[in-house]
């Protein structure tokens, strides 16, 4: 039995709430259960001094936690310098989106997607590429409503999701209970047409086979048409 009486390939309740911020191009509030993370996509007219001239846009990502996201207070990164857990997430969230972006057709010009993480209950990365992925669709949404390109740049949907093994059972979208207890812990990024883009396992305290690998595999593929739906109903 999970702690939250799930089924074990049951999702968090996810809401996807758009618009929620006054000035970005682009934004929602994502929740995952009890995570919940803020997107927010900028657009940025100018492309990093090492791109200039080349006529590719370019997507990156910054992530952060709020100090009381957790059961314990943490210090602010902003005072203090980012960890380096941060420092992997945000690397994360961007090359997960920039997966689904056709560089040339965005025009020479910078996406940026800020993921703060309200309150975290497990999966905070997951949730943040997801929304994120909503936040971007906006974005470019304004960019050819305004005539500021000529076609879609976006080529797929991107999603991700946790899957592991939990009391001997491989489970679908962990909490944080689960998380911290669980014996293999992955996260799974795909894009909407069920394409790999990112996959992160490890064994906590035991191993795990190949046919375990492919159930998650399958859960997650599962997990990822939920919130790609979920997307696709928030954006319109």
């Amino acid at each position: 039995m999970r702690p939250s009486g799930r089924e074990t390939g049951e999702m968090r309740a996810v809401s996807i709430e758009t618009d929620v911020t006054r000035h970005a191009e682009g934004s929602c509030l994502i929740k995952c259960g009890d995570t919940h993370v803020l997107c927010t996509a900028s657009i940025d007219e100018r492309v990093p001094p090492w791109m200039k001239n080349s006529g590719l846009g370019w997507v990156t990502a910054e992530y952060g936690m709020l100090p009381r996201a957790t059961h314990t207070r943490s210090r602010r990164e902003a005072k203090n310098g980012q960890s380096g857990r941060t420092q992997e997430i945000q690397r994360l969230i961007g090359r997960s989106l920039r997966a689904c972006v056709d560089r040339p057709a965005l025009g020479e010009r910078q996406i940026i997607v800020d993921c703060d993480v309200v309150q975290a209950d497990g999966g905070t990365r997951c949730a943040s590429i997801t929304g994120g992925w909503v936040a971007l669709r906006l974005a470019v949404n304004k960019l050819l409503a305004n005539d500021m390109i000529t076609s879609d740049p976006i080529t797929d949907h991107v999603a991700a999701v946790s899957c592991g093994i939990y009391a001997g059972q491989p489970v679908l979208d962990l909490d944080y209970p689960e998380d911290s207890e669980a014996g293999v812990d992955g996260n799974f990024v795909l894009t909407g047409s069920g394409k790999l883009i990112e996959v992160q396992m490890s064994a906590e305290g035991s191993t795990f086979s190949r046919d375990q690998m492919e159930t998650l595999l399958d859960l997650a593929e599962s997990g990822v048409q939920d919130l790609k739906a979920r997307q696709s109903s928030a954006v319109g």
